[in-house]
């Protein structure tokens, strides 16, 4: 069976049958779906008989919502989905009236159309199948000579849909209530499968209006690996793309948060507000705040977390971006460049981070595993060290009163002569830094005549020297500004004012995500370290092994 980028899976069986099938006909789609999947709830939809088959109201109740939250549930298995369950024709009491949408327009049209319908003919030229891509042409924005594909008997049901009663819209017992204008707040990092059920809440409970608060710059100061979320605009843009896939009948509200409340607590049409275990707390605070202005205060509605059964160790239990941005530690974040100059062997990996980040650590760890490793750091110690290539024109330049007795370079005194001196500083690196790339580069040609296949740069400040010509890859190791605080002062004696102060005239961390392709933490016990760099070294074997 071919794979297809998007798909749309039909699911016609009655919904009191399909809880118990979610899992065989979920694993199945996937095998054939490798990005996105499209789902839609079409309870008791005929593919056989003469008529066109046309969408089937499904009513929004407990039943049908449960249902819908099992499915991103259960879909969260196949990590390589994007699924997205339509909510076009499940609607509230109030919305019975309303004609179902003609042509649903799809962000990513699907490529292949599935069913869980069962039929015993499997013939090529199958009547069901042509009906079933007759169907999805006249109702979603489908490629033409869309590819169907039954399921059945792939999915082994648990049960012959023959022996159940069939569905009718209103035997799942009472409607969900719904509300005029529904507000919603959160981070909605990387769009997961526990955002997709708190947003599907959302569109089933909201009549005329969504409004998405979407964390931004201070609220972000205390996520974990905070560097490695998206930025802003890059997960509004997805957000909007699933909403508006979802429930196209929505008007939806984007807004940035940048406190814990924005305009939940102002805004007068607003009647709902959707929350998590987790967040209950900042519902009720949102009611007492809406009070305190005159507001009446809003109806919480609150969801269940969502058990990740993939989660490993310092991983949160719960379907989490913080897991997931976790994950992407030691992974290549952006493919490298090569540059035209540039030799594939040895394949060089620049290493840095900054002060307190365990770079050192890390660059042990990749040695062991058979890196060679080239200490730039110490390099520079040799650059300095008298008869070294730049001690006589250090001296002259910052003055006798930097030399100790025994005619060696104090570090100390000079880093102090250009500490916050910017200018200073330059005239430093101007003298340093080119002398430190020459004999970077004999130790690379050394390392390629000796026939080493990865060497390791060491080098703290890789990015600031521009010295990123010289390596393929760059990998930086990082902490926590706190956590990094707390090393220094522990290990250097330094005051916090003035760690901070050294922490502070580097590279943020930020900056230096945005300049690497590998990022790795330190955070954890050194057994997560080491885990964290054998599988970046098991991904640059495969991707180096492919050149």
């Amino acid at each position: 069976m071919s794979v297809f980028r998007s798909g749309l899976l039909v699911l016609t069986a009655p919904l009191s049958a399909l809880s118990l099938r979610l899992v065989p006909i979920l694993a199945s789609a996937s095998r054939i779906v490798e990005d996105t999947l499209y789902i839609h709830l079409q309870p008791g939809l005929s593919l056989t008989g003469s008529s066109q088959p046309g969408s089937t109201y499904v009513p929004a109740t407990p039943e049908v919502y449960s249902l819908i939250n099992k499915l991103y549930a259960d879909a969260d298995t196949h990590s390589h989905l994007d699924v997205r369950v339509l909510l076009t024709n499940i609607r509230n009491q109030s919305l019975t009236q309303q004609s179902l949408s003609s042509v649903q327009n799809l962000s990513h049209p699907p490529e292949v159309i599935l069913t869980d319908f069962q039929t015993s003919d499997g013939g090529q030229y199958n009547p069901v199948k042509q009906r079933l891509e007759r169907y999805a042409t006249s109702c979603y924005s489908c490629r033409p000579n869309l590819i169907s594909v039954l399921l059945y008997p792939d999915y082994e049901p648990m049960m012959d849909q023959s022996e159940l009663p069939p569905w009718e819209p209103g035997l799942d017992g009472g409607a969900l209530r719904s509300y005029s204008d529904v507000v919603v707040g959160g981070t909605f990092d990387r769009l997961h499968n526990a955002h997709k059920i708190l947003l599907s809440a959302c569109c089933l409970l909201a009549e005329n209006r969504l409004l998405v608060g979407v964390s931004d710059k201070d609220l972000l100061e205390n996520k974990t690996l905070k560097e490695l979320i998206q930025p802003y605009e890059q997960r509004v843009e997805k957000l909007c793309e699933f909403l508006v896939d979802v429930k196209p009948s929505l008007r939806y509200d984007i807004v940035p948060l940048v406190d814990p409340y924005g305009p939940s607590i102002t805004d007068p049409d607003l009647e709902c507000i959707v929350v998590s275990e987790e967040t209950r707390k900042g519902g009720v605070a949102v009611n007492k705040k809406r009070l305190e202005n005159g507001l009446s205060e809003l109806a919480l509605h609150e969801i269940l977390l969502v058990k990740d059964l993939r989660h490993g160790e310092n991983e949160e239990e719960k379907i989490s971006s913080s897991s997931i941005r976790q994950r992407l530690l030691g992974t290549l974040l952006q493919p490298p460049q090569k540059g035209p100059a540039q030799p594939s062997r040895p394949y060089v990996i620049g290493l840095t981070g900054g002060t307190g980040s365990g770079k050192s650590s890390i660059a042990r760890h990749l040695e062991r595993l058979g890196a060679f490793l080239i200490d730039v750091d110490k390099l520079g110690h040799e650059a300095y060290a008298p008869g070294g290539p730049a001690y006589e024109q250090v001296a002259e330049e910052f003055g006798e009163d930097i030399l100790n007795e025994d005619g060696t370079i104090n570090r100390k005194i000079l880093g102090a002569k250009v500490f916050g001196n910017q200018e200073r500083l330059k005239c430093l690196t101007d003298i340093v830094w080119p002398v430190i790339a020459k004999m970077t580069k004999r130790q690379l040609n050394e390392a390629a005549d000796q026939g080493k296949v990865v060497c390791v740069l060491d080098v703290a400040v890789l990015l600031e020297a521009g010295w990123t010509d010289m390596v393929h890859e760059v990998w930086m190791a990082s902490v926590p500004e706190k956590e990094a605080l707390r090393r220094i002062v522990a290990r250097d004696g330094l005051s916090e004012e003035a760690a901070r102060n050294r922490l502070q005239s580097q590279l943020s961390n930020a900056q230096r995500v945005k300049q690497s392709h590998v990022v790795l933490c330190t955070l954890w016990e050194p057994e997560a370290t080491q885990k964290q760099v054998e599988k970046a070294w098991a991904l640059l074997q495969q991707r180096i092994g492919q050149d």
